[in-house]
């Protein structure tokens, strides 16, 4: 190695680790516990911090006093690590104390320290690259470095089981720092020389160990306080760290092949570092290796396999995702898969008269076959809610009470657990997921997980599919009640055509008869595709509010509903236009006459007449008959469904009332038992300046 190159490369090496366990430091300090486990931990950060920063110098300017200066942060390090881990062998806690020889272990460390400082590194030559190291500096070395790794054996060996999770990463990080110390000054009491690049090699390895501490210092919370390491960060450090791990040995490979490949050597390395490139970048996007990267990681750095707080958000992000192109139920099977790394999967959902039928699927094959919610695997599902594993089902078949699987699930590609979606006591569906990239242990927690999140996604399934029920059930009602208001106006056509009919016996041969009976079912087909129509399109008129003659209609009404038995007096009126839709208007009309000539006895007639009031057109219909109460008026005359007349449907004065505030106007009865009933209708008239046509709003009505 060149002098700019070992330069270079030595201040990237130990400026990176000044910076990181600068930053770490800082992080732990923040979150610092009183205690002299913490301040132990905080010292032997800030030493390797120093022993970072004191080492830049030695690679910009190689001679005895930067070799001095770095050897002395070197020993500081060796020292701060020595402390935290005698003091962690010397108390409780791993579980079992350490007998107190503290003394004499921390006077003999002392020495070698110092003398590793005095007849190490600074007492040579001025290169590094050269420098001879005399004998007794490299053993002092190799002897702390070996001490080292027998106070992480001794950690390790005495502590509880239940405690070494929390210890192991620590471990793993100093025996790593001790180790490439006692592989550097091995090498060099081999050879009677430093090796350059170990040494340049030892600032980028010590970060590298970062990660390993941060870990460590989350598990024992002892040490610090509210410092928390994520999951993704862990996972997304050690893809980084295994793609760097294998660029650099493709890297060294390469250096082989271009050293020993003669005229062939250049091109050969730049073919393979391009193969390197493409591997990484497969293996990067490659959703097996995520997935087993993520079950290693879990497995070996937390004590728990998931991190709950970032699954439950995604699980929930992905289930409420309106603006996926997946439906509900397709994203209910995305949910639960992507909780256990499964590719894909299949929903079924409850259907009263079928049973349990595939309602979507996710990266499977369809699937046709329903399920019976008396047969066997629906009613295990409904009984016990427990998670199934298929191949935990064909090893022990007894530990699922002998349950057989449906023929259709055989069929399935790789099927690997079946979820029960509960909603309380009931079972509202399964999914059925593939096997997941990588081997998972079905264990209880991931049992636990798949549970709490189906009953989540079983409870969301549920409330769109009775929100969607619902308004099923509100477009059937809306549906009815205009088909209610539709057979009433049938009946009252049917009424006329039978009139017509039993007149025809009579005046079949008179031709005003035939010319009246012309017309008359001219009026009732009209009516009829005006029913059609009205049926087709919903409850409201197609056409838009415009002025109407309210006379023209009223006398048209009148001549219509003629009757020898109750006359109709029409009451001479001025002009009138007002805002509605002529045929129902004359619906409306014709209706409340129809009621007041049932109303009233033989001889007595009904008086019609139309009025101005303000800037109304009043239709004010009046009879002499039997009257209404005014509690009937007050709770029933205007309730659908409720008449006083054995064959009516009490439907007409509900539907009028409602076409006459649509239209800004409104219905006022005014009758009393015995003396008869008086009914006006108000419409807005034309001549009303603050009239717009298709205006729906109320506007202030007369009193009576």
């Amino acid at each position: 190695m060149t002098d700019s190159t070992f330069a270079a490369v030595g201040v990237w090496s130990y400026g990176v680790a000044f910076a990181g366990y600068g930053v770490f430091a800082i992080r732990v300090a923040l979150g610092l516990r009183r205690g002299a486990r913490a301040r132990l931990l905080l010292f032997a950060l800030v030493a390797t911090t120093l022993w970072a920063a004191l080492s830049l110098p030695l690679a910009l300017m190689p001679m005895p006093g930067t070799a001095l200066v770095a050897g002395g942060g070197d020993a500081l390090r060796y020292g701060g690590w020595f402390a935290f881990l005698w003091h962690l062998l010397s108390r409780d806690a791993v579980g079992h104390p350490m007998a107190r020889r503290s003394g004499m272990v921390v006077t003999v460390v002392a020495v070698l320290l110092i003398a590793s400082v005095l007849f190490g590194e600074g007492s040579a030559a001025v290169r590094l690259t050269a420098l001879q190291s005399p004998r007794l500096g490299i053993l002092l070395h190799l002897g702390l470095a070996v001490f080292g790794l027998t106070l992480v054996e001794q950690l390790l060996r005495r502590v509880e089981p239940h405690l070494r999770w929390a210890i192991k990463p620590l471990a793993l990080a100093l025996a790593g720092t001790f180790g490439l110390d006692l592989l550097y000054f091995s090498d060099a009491l081999l050879f009677g020389q430093f090796d350059a690049d170990i040494w340049a090699a030892r600032g980028f390895a010590n970060v590298i160990l970062i990660p390993f501490l941060a870990v460590a210092t989350v598990r024992n919370t002892g040490w610090t306080i509210d410092l928390h390491l994520s999951r993704g960060a862990v996972f997304h450090s050690s893809a980084l760290l295994v793609s760097g791990a294998f660029l650099l040995l493709v890297a060294g490979a390469g250096y082989f092949v271009r050293y020993l490949g003669g005229s062939w050597g250049r091109a050969l390395q730049i073919e393979l570092m391009f193969a390197a490139a493409l591997v990484v970048a497969l293996v990067a996007t490659s959703g097996r290796f995520r997935a087993r990267l993520k079950v290693f990681i879990s497995k070996h750095f937390f004590s728990y396999r998931y991190d709950y707080r970032e699954e439950w958000l995604r699980f929930t992000r992905t289930l409420s995702d309106d603006s996926a192109m997946q439906n509900i139920q397709e994203r209910t099977i995305t949910a639960l898969a992507d909780l256990v790394e499964s590719p894909g999967g299949a929903l079924w959902l409850k259907d009263e008269s079928r049973g349990y039928v595939p309602a979507a699927r996710w990266n499977m094959p369809p699937v046709d076959d329903a399920q019976r919610c008396d047969d066997e695997l629906a009613a295990f599902l409904a009984r016990t809610g427990w998670i199934i594993s298929i191949p935990e089902l064909r090893v022990n078949p007894a530990q699922y009470a002998g349950l057989s699987l449906p023929g259709w699930c055989e069929s399935l590609t790789s099927p690997w657990l079946i979820v029960p979606l509960m909603t309380g006591g009931d079972l509202l569906g399964f999914v059925v997921l593939a096997a997941p990239r990588t081997i998972i242990d079905v264990d209880w927690e991931v049992r636990d997980l798949l549970k709490t999140a189906s009953r989540q996604a079983a409870s969301y399934v549920g409330q769109v599919m009775a929100a969607e029920a619902l308004l099923e059930a509100r477009k059937f009602e809306a549906f009815n009640r205009m088909s209610a208001f539709v057979v009433h106006d049938l009946k009252n056509l049917v009424a006329q055509l039978s009139l017509m009919l039993k007149n025809a016996q009579r005046h079949h041969n008179n031709p005003a008869f035939q010319s009246d009976m012309l017309e008359t079912v001219q009026h009732v087909v009209a009516r009829m595709n005006a029913l059609m129509l009205q049926l087709r399109s919903g409850e409201q008129p197609v056409e838009n509010p415009r002025p109407v003659n309210i006379g023209a209609i009223v006398n048209a009404v009148c001549a219509a509903k003629a009757d020898p038995r109750v006359p109709i007096e029409i009451v001479p009126s001025p002009p009138a236009m007002a805002i509605g839709h002529e045929q129902r208007l004359e619906q409306v009309i014709a209706h409340l006459v129809q009621n007041a000539i049932d109303a009233s006895p033989a001889g007595s007639p009904v008086r019609v007449a139309v009025e101005l009031a303000d800037r109304f057109v009043a239709i004010v219909i009046a009879d002499t008959g039997a009257g209404m109460t005014r509690e009937f008026i007050r709770d029933r005359l205007f309730k659908p469904f409720a008449t006083t007349k054995p064959s009516g449907m009490g439907i007409g004065v509900y539907e009028s009332m409602q076409y006459v505030s649509t239209v800004g106007g409104q219905i006022q009865v005014d009758s009393a038992p015995g003396t008869g009933t008086r009914v006006r209708v108000l419409l807005r008239a034309h001549e009303d300046p603050f009239h717009r046509a298709g205006d729906e709003q109320a506007a202030r009505v007369p009193a009576t």
